[in-house]
């Protein structure tokens, strides 16, 4: 996933790599996104619930080891990285549990964990590629390959797709034959998602744009990696930095006008600061930016011209970088998620208080708050004349703005 501290630590910074491509297709992005194609046939509205989507490791990368069964519920489409190339089938794909590095974690163990998860009616899908993933797709017997194994997958482990992470370039006429072989042996339940860089879709004749232009009919979620990017055109081709709530919305705004349905759109940020290298925003940054594409609230510099309604979700790297964090990224966006955009500001009370003040507040005992200083759970600091206190580590996420189910417990007014 475009440079995390590995995905594996798989996912080098990238950012020079975007920035030299961007040079050669920056232009046509000026005349071309803007402009939305003729509709695609989708099968992402034959699914109604918004994905939140977590990687899980299949190594120790130093954040923290997980078991399937250790991931949260919240996370109700769970992306295992990675598939690994065929030893002896060129473009096919394998998968072996490092069991050595997963403290002991079994085949049996994995299976039945994958079933349990499914039991719930949430899905498991494995991804290929990541930072160090080179799978080449790049004429009609290697996509043959990729299909058979990949199906061959699903049927050893139960996986429900497929997820497309490969960071090395993609050929999108036999990657497209490769998905629709392997669609027409798995059947209409097969999930396909993808994590393309944002690079990858800054003009029209970029692979992976090309790609979800082509599968529209059988693409569940594009899952774009908003983070190890730098600057990028956004589909109004102003120049936006990454880490904002504006980077997002305006570089989502690509795919939404490009022809994919909403559902078919996700926002992929990394869980904590640690697990990229850039681009890292809070989860009240993130609820932000679904706000503005879902609803024109809480909109920056970038206000889509037509708000889009509920899009397909939110994914992150990683599950394990999460569980270092108590899981907070999870616990902030499955309840945005399950409870729709935030309601704008009103321009005046909205009704008599349901309680008289007890008298007047008292000072603040606890320190003020800063937005640069990082917070663990239990701290406690003063904020616009009230006290917080921490549930979990956070750091940037202003108190008060973080709703009930938020890293900040009010303790009262001061």
């Amino acid at each position: 996933m475009l440079g995390l501290v590995r995905k594996r630590n798989r996912h080098g910074t990238g950012a020079s790599r975007a920035r030299t491509a961007l040079a050669a297709g920056a232009a046509a992005l000026a005349t071309a996104l803007v402009t939305a194609t003729a509709p695609l046939a989708l099968a992402a509205e034959e699914h109604s619930e918004q994905w939140l989507t977590g990687y899980w490791h299949n190594f120790d990368n130093g954040s923290t080891v997980l078991t399937l069964a250790d991931v949260p519920s919240e996370y109700n489409l769970v992306a295992v990285a990675f598939a690994d190339n065929h030893p002896t089938l060129d473009g096919g794909i394998t998968f072996d549990l490092a069991v050595g590095e997963l403290d002991g974690y079994t085949e049996e163990g994995f299976r039945s964990d994958v079933a349990a998860i499914q039991a719930e009616g949430r899905k498991v899908v494995l991804s290929v590629g990541g930072e160090l993933g080179h799978v080449s797709v790049a004429n009609a017997a290697q996509a043959r390959n990729f299909a058979d194994t990949a199906h061959a997958l699903m049927l050893e482990y139960g996986f429900d797709g497929i997820d497309i992470d490969l960071e090395h370039g993609i050929d999108a006429q036999y990657m497209e034959a490769a998905l629709r072989d392997l669609s027409a042996d798995a059947g209409p339940d097969l999930i396909i998602t993808m994590a393309p860089q944002t690079i990858d879709f800054q003009y029209e004749t970029a692979p992976y744009y090309e790609l979800a232009s082509n599968i529209g009919d059988i693409l569940t979620i594009v899952n774009m990696q908003y983070y190890n990017s730098g600057t990028m055109l956004g589909c109004d081709d102003q120049v936006y930095a990454q880490g904002t709530p504006d980077f997002v919305a305006a570089l989502a705004c690509i795919q939404l006008e490009m022809g994919l349905s909403p559902g078919q759109v996700g926002l992929g940020l990394p869980a904590v600061p640690s697990a990229a290298g850039g681009g890292y925003m809070p989860p009240s940054e993130i609820v932000a930016a679904l706000d503005c594409l879902e609803a024109g609230t809480n909109c920056g510099s970038f206000t889509p011209e037509t708000p889009y309604g509920p899009i397909g979700g939110v994914m992150t790297w990683s599950v394990n970088w999460d569980a270092t964090n108590g899981y907070a990224f999870a616990d902030a966006l499955s309840a945005r998620l399950g409870s729709g955009p935030t309601d704008p500001p009103t321009d005046g009370p909205t009704g008599e208080p349901t309680q008289e003040p007890t008298g007047p507040p008292a000072d603040c005992a606890s320190p003020a708050w800063s937005s640069t200083t990082v917070y663990t759970g239990g701290d406690t600091v003063s904020h616009e004349g009230a006290e917080y206190r921490a549930k979990w580590w956070t750091r940037g996420e202003e108190p008060g703005t973080t709703g009930q189910w938020g890293v900040w417990e009010t303790l009262g007014t001061c």
